[in-house]
């Protein structure tokens, strides 16, 4: 008897998982010119060569319920709302991929192109630079329809497994800048979170996460940075398979130790980066990885954080011709919005999604930069070893600090936000807000 219902529920076990459809596929964004390089603030990079080729790659998952759901990772530093408009009304229109059920999550990488309007007042370019921009970000639109469109006509009966391990690739980088910041918290997430998605005994996908800046390179190559080296060595141990790297709360962390000024050696360590990473993986797809069942409900909604008050209209014209570059023009865009709007904005719109898999599964998708705080936050509240936090979806709106990130102030929390537009940082409610909304979208999505 006893063997019978362990057979029963082994089969049960099974039944749950093949309910699956899955579909991956990948396209190639690599730039076919010298480009505008996206990332570091200061003069104008443009690339030089191509490192290895970056991606983008999605994940498509079709439940037994019908609905179909859809993640798209990107070697790219981050997508702007305008960005995000285009993709997902494409989407919706050629593939009725609602809005609530295409993720859209960026590594942050350092050393791919520039695209649309991301980072916009980091940048200052001459009309050939500017018109090498837009026809790169035309083809990375073409990319995002085809992605999504082959992942989706790939979908074949499958099973998904969830486990996690860990990589000491993360230093807390307030942490690292100085004397001056040795009062700052340490805190890191060495986590690493892995879905496997296999059709038969094969390996077709694999989506992995951690919590760390893409920032081991900066020269004038076109790479992935560490998380484009692990995503080769994955795809290199599983023949066949395409390796999606997910970023997840890195705003406050780095692949630490760095070398600047030396390309080759920053490359070999970067690729050192990447193989401890993905050896993170490999061991935890050697293990065992608990099967996920569907349906996913998926849930998205939207609150506002609020900024404090800004520099005074008087004050921004006094201080901006002792001004240049980046400072100047973050200025004279403040100057603007006085002047059309009648002040600058006292909000921001801060959107959140939630995948819940089955009962006992939840993936958390945040917007920009967020610190780690949140990841150990959230993953406090839903379960440490069955729910995975990720940041930078969506648009890449600001730096989101942590109340205690704020209250210790430096780049994160306060001076990072006249670089993304933003007036000043947010009030003290910032991490109560997106806790508020997090908790709603989390309760709504296990209906």
């Amino acid at each position: 008897m006893k063997y019978l219902l362990t057979s029963f529920l082994l089969c049960l076990s099974s039944f749950a998982s093949a309910a699956w459809q899955a579909g991956a596929a990948k396209a190639d964004i690599t730039p076919t010119e010298s480009v505008p390089l996206a990332g570091y603030g200061g003069k104008t990079r443009m690339s030089q060569r191509v490192e290895h080729p970056i991606w983008l790659k999605a994940l498509a998952l079709k439940d037994d319920s019908g609905a179909t759901s859809v993640l798209v990772t990107a070697d790219l530093v981050g997508l702007s709302d305008r960005m995000i408009a285009v993709i997902a009304k494409s989407a919706l229109e050629k593939h009725g991929i609602p809005r609530e059920r295409l993720i859209l999550n960026t590594s942050h990488n350092h050393s791919c192109p520039v695209t649309e309007d991301v980072l916009w007042l980091y940048y200052e370019f001459t009309p050939e630079e500017a018109a090498a921009r837009d026809r790169y970000t035309q083809m990375v639109y073409a990319r995002y329809e085809q992605v999504i469109g082959n992942a989706i006509a790939a979908l074949v009966p499958a099973e998904l497994a969830f486990e996690q391990g860990l990589a000491g690739v993360a230093v807390n980088r307030r942490r690292s800048r100085g004397p001056e910041s040795r009062a700052f918290g340490g805190q890191v997430d060495q986590d690493v979170p892995v879905i496997t998605v296999k059709a038969g005994n094969e390996i077709k996908a694999i989506m992995f996460g951690y919590s760390c800046h893409t920032t081991a390179l900066g020269g004038l190559s076109i790479n992935g940075d560490y998380a484009g080296f692990a995503q080769l060595e994955l795809e290199k141990s599983f023949p066949g398979s395409v390796a999606l790297f997910v970023q997840n709360c890195g705003g406050d962390a780095n692949p630490l130790p760095r070398i600047r000024g030396k390309d080759v050696e920053a490359t070999e360590l970067a690729g050192m980066y990447g193989r401890i990473l993905a050896e993170a993986v490999r061991q935890v797809i050697a293990g065992t990885m608990k099967p996920l069942s569907g349906p996913v409900r998926a849930a998205m909604g939207e609150t506002e954080l609020f900024l404090q008050p800004g520099i005074p209209l008087d004050e921004l014209k006094q201080r901006v011709p002792n001004l240049t570059g980046m400072p100047k023009r973050e200025f004279e865009h403040f100057i603007r919005q006085h002047e059309q709007l009648g002040s600058t904005p006292d909000r921001v719109k801060y959107p959140i999604q939630v995948w819940r898999f089955g009962s006992d599964f939840t993936f958390i998708a945040l917007t920009g930069e967020t610190v780690v705080d949140y990841s150990l936050k959230f993953k406090a509240a839903y379960g440490w070893n069955n729910a995975w936090v990720c940041g930078y979806n969506n648009d890449l709106l600001s730096y989101v600090p942590s109340l205690r990130v704020l209250k210790e102030g430096g780049y994160e929390g306060v001076t990072g936000m006249f670089e993304y537009g933003h007036r000043a940082p947010y009030t003290e409610t910032v991490e109560q807000q997106i806790t508020t909304k997090v908790e709603e979208l989390v309760k709504a999505a296990a209906k």
